[in-house]
């Protein structure tokens, strides 16, 4: 197939959008692959779609090898399965919600799980129907409050949806490994540098969980690793390894100390070991309460939550988040402390909260027997030697603290080291949530009712077309891999000469006739304008057919590597032609 520049819908840029803030973005503008239409959302010009199109082949091929069959549902969704799920009211702001003429409520789909347990229960009923494995490949639709990056994060884009539905625990097993393993292929043939991590599930509930990180400094998403053994986790899933427990005899006597103009850490810390109480203090002695408020899915009512680390840590909202999903949460604003005048700012401790049935939990690293400063609920004083389970009494523990470099490992071997990444699959064991839901049951051999256990499988397919270009890129433009790049070859043909355009023309055809794709750019501007435009639309392999044609030479250069090669015009066909099939 030939596709000719001179015909082509495309305008390339020489100016970087205004609001491009990573690379996938500007250069998928610039090179004419999308087009903005509206905050997160964008159209896909035609060497876009054929991206998007090569990815998408990719995934299917992957699928159909594992045996599962690929549906579609629409996107147009009824309230009353999300009602029965629960999740009409969890996804609060973050659907699009509609009415019909008839005053019906819909949303637009941003994921199928209740539509697939539905249809897999209107079809099937015995256990002999089982194992099942579906999926789909759909545009879906969540209304991000910050769209941000281009089609890294919008608020339409296209997604691959993955359901298994195993008759038991042990087949959901084999499901969830096959589905991880094809992952790795996919991903692989892709040409991407990728982590697996283990992470939270969220909304879509479960327990097992994984999330597959395209590795970027551009990425949203912080993982941390072992640098000692193979643990690795986003960080909203870090677990955080408590200490032993200590002795409550013998210990000092929790004292209330005055502490003036000590609202910080760092001023008390100061004051601390200015005031010669026979020890040196650190930040890491001292216990710091944030307060937040949450609210159910459904609830108008905030509720006080109040939250320990120790003062060394900042409290990391998203993970405070992740522990308290689906509630909504929200740092407290000065209208909150004026309701409720027992939270004295800069100096909160565990007594006030409990005795005003504010529940409080506390980071795990606060055990039975570990001693704390903090506050003593009265402006200018903290209490000293509050002990843990003689003083106070958390509700319970809450992975709140932010997870810094140098942190152990979880598993208990080594330390943590940190990187950036972009979600691009999650793989769930979800489990019975749904199946219960619905009563999804086979007709067991006994003829009694098996409950149907699920997993759920997704990967953000036009995300992966920025997560390519965020690795596969240079200074000069986008350098795609040979797997999803829009041509095989972009035949530039540099020179007026007839005999130039002839011979271009006449490569290109050869091409062609071998099943190779060909980008042909035979419009009628400068070589220096091609040259910059095979450079940013990037395809992995460029043809100069120029001044050289009089040697009985062209240039093939690889756009990764820069690396050019002199080839007779004869051998340029099978030279390229074998160049593509290794």
């Amino acid at each position: 197939m030939i596709t000719r520049m001179s015909s082509l819908f495309l305008r390339t840029l020489r100016e970087d959008p205004a609001d491009a803030e990573v690379p996938s973005h500007r250069l998928l503008v610039r090179a004419g692959y999308v087009r903005r239409v509206a905050p997160g959302g964008y159209s896909w010009l035609p060497l876009g779609l054929r991206v998007l199109r090569n990815i998408e082949a990719v995934v299917r091929e992957e699928m159909a090898a594992i045996g599962s069959q690929e549906i579609q549902f629409p996107a147009l969704l009824p309230k009353e399965p999300y009602e029965t799920s629960g999740r009409w009211t969890e996804y609060g702001p973050n659907v699009f919600r509609l009415k019909d003429r008839k005053g019906a409520d819909y949303m637009l789909g941003p994921t199928h799980e209740e539509l697939f347990t539905l249809t897999v229960k209107g079809e099937y009923s015995s256990y002999k129907d089982y194992p099942v494995m579906l999926y789909q490949i759909q545009t879906k639709y969540r209304d991000e409050a910050r769209p941000r990056a281009g089609i890294l994060r919008s608020r339409e884009f296209v997604m691959k949806d993955s359901y298994s539905f195993d008759l038991d625990d042990e087949g959901l097993q084999r499901s969830y490994q096959l589905h991880r393993d094809a992952y790795i292929r996919i991903f692989d043939r892709l040409g991407l540098d990728y982590v697996v991590v283990q992470a939270t599930s969220g909304a879509m509930g479960g327990s097992a969980s994984e999330e597959f990180l395209a590795v970027a400094p551009t990425g949203e998403d912080t993982y941390v690793r072992s640098d000692r053994s193979g643990y690795a986790a986003n960080v909203e899933a870090v677990t955080t390894p408590a200490p032993p427990e200590q002795p409550l005899e013998g210990r000092p006597e929790a004292q209330v100390h005055h502490t003036p103009n000590t609202p910080t850490i760092e001023t008390l810390v100061d004051f601390l070991n200015d005031a010669d109480l026979g020890r040196t203090f650190t930040a890491a002695d001292t216990l710091k309460n944030v307060l937040v408020k949450t609210r159910q899915p459904g609830e108008k009512q905030w509720q006080l939550l109040g939250i320990g680390v120790p003062g060394d840590r900042e409290v990391d909202l998203k993970r405070v988040e992740a522990a308290l999903e689906p509630a909504e949460v929200s740092l407290l604003e000065e209208a909150d402390f004026a309701a409720n005048p027992f939270l004295v700012k800069g100096y909160i401790g565990p007594g006030a909260l409990a005795a005003n049935g504010v529940r409080y939990l506390v980071d795990p690293r606060v055990v039975r027997g570990t001693a704390w400063v903090t506050g003593a609920d009265k402006v200018d004083h903290h209490v000293v030697d509050l002990l843990c389970g003689r003083d106070f009494t958390p509700d319970g523990t809450i992975e709140a603290a932010e997870v810094r470099e140098g942190d152990p490992s979880p598993d208990g071997e080594g330390v943590l080291v940190a990187a950036r990444g972009i979600e691009i699959g999650h793989v769930f064991q979800l489990g019975r949530k749904y199946s219960d839901a619905f009563e999804l049951d086979a007709l067991g051999a006994d003829s009694k009712p098996i409950r149907i256990t699920m997993g759920s499988y997704g990967i953000g397919v036009s995300r992966l077309v920025a997560a390519i270009a965020e690795q596969h890129h240079d200074e000069l433009g986008l350098v795609w891999p040979r797997a999803v790049a829009p041509a095989d070859v972009h035949v530039v043909i540099a020179g007026k000469d007839e005999a130039v355009a002839d011979g271009g023309e006449r490569i290109a055809a050869e091409l062609s006739e071998r099943g190779v794709r060909v980008l042909l750019d035979d419009r009628k501007v400068t070589p220096g304008v091609k040259f910059a435009d095979a450079e940013l639309v990037g395809v992995p392999t460029i043809l100069v057919v120029g001044r050289g044609l009089a040697n009985g030479v062209v240039e093939v250069k690889d756009r990764a590597t820069g690396e050019r090669t002199e080839v007779p015009v004869a051998e340029a066909v099978e030279h390229l032609h074998t160049l593509l099939s290794s």
